[in-house]
């Protein structure tokens, strides 16, 4: 990719892959974070990043896999800190105002969030899936179908179920 063909393509995707991750992990800064340094690290790598090929998938999956390498980071700090006897400060929750798919999204493991999130937010097929996940095909349909059934369940509206009783 030229300077001018990378920074097109950033115009272009970074709202995209900011919104897929946000999705994914659950928290818009940490999204916009990842993103922002996974194009920093496409950039060194603009020429072997083809426009024809699949530059986005390459960013979105630098930008989970540094979403993932942050977790293990906190992670290893809090349990460090827990040996200390120091507990970490208290963060306060999402407010009220947190959106209820996005809530329910959260309640997901982490992976089925994700597979749910390339498929139905991103567009990708399964076999697409696997191919960016490192997963079998099996294995993203059995994420896709649990993540469905988990989220048909945490969406249920109990004020449209008792109408439906009546």
């Amino acid at each position: 990719m030229t300077v001018e063909e990378f920074e097109e393509f950033y115009a272009q995707a970074v709202t995209r892959l900011t919104g897929q991750l946000y999705v994914m992990l659950g928290d818009l800064h940490e999204a916009q974070d990842v993103v922002q340094e996974a194009f920093v690290k496409g950039w060194s790598r603009r020429r072997q990043l083809d426009s024809g090929g699949q530059p986005e998938a390459w960013i979105r999956t630098v930008a989970w896999r540094l979403a993932v390498s942050r977790w293990r980071f906190r992670r290893r700090t809090a349990d460090a800190w827990n040996r200390g006897g120091v507990s970490p400060p208290h963060v306060e929750g999402p407010g009220p105002d947190q959106v209820v798919l996005v809530d329910a999204l959260r309640e997901l493991p982490p992976q089925q969030r994700r597979t749910l999130t390339l498929h139905y937010l991103c567009d990708l097929t399964v076999e697409q899936i696997a191919g960016e996940t490192g997963l079998s095909t099996s294995t993203v349909k059995t994420h896709l179908v649990r993540g469905r059934t988990a989220l048909a369940h945490r969406l249920r509206d109990p004020r449209i179920e008792e109408i439906a009783d009546v």
